[in-house]
């Protein structure tokens, strides 16, 4: 059994190698918080034009989720936490129908 540590880095390596790169073309980026060991659920920050968008959960289950479960197998799965300063770093993608100018 691998220890917290070792799979910590493991899943920060394949956020850096593989991920860092497509959503930093969107003006985002996707940071890891926690891993629960007897979960396997791992947290990770939507920060920047992720935060709040519409299409981060499908990007991180149909993409993030995918590559994490193949290159770290004790990942079951992932949750994305936005991030709070993402508004006041001048991001808000999606604005909910009722907050339009409409």
């Amino acid at each position: 059994m691998r220890s917290l540590d070792e799979i910590t880095e493991d899943i920060k390596t394949v956020l850096e190698e593989k991920v860092a790169q497509n959503v930093a073309a969107h003006n985002g980026s996707i940071g890891f918080i926690e891993f629960a060991m007897d979960t396997g659920v791992a947290t990770l920050k939507l920060s920047g034009a992720c935060s709040g968008c519409a299409m981060s959960q499908r990007t991180l289950k149909e993409g993030v989720e995918r590559l994490l479960k193949h290159y770290v197998p004790e990942v079951n799965s992932i949750v994305g936490e936005d991030d709070e300063k993402a508004e006041e770093q001048g991001y808000k993608p999606f604005i909910p129908r009722d907050e339009r100018d409409v």
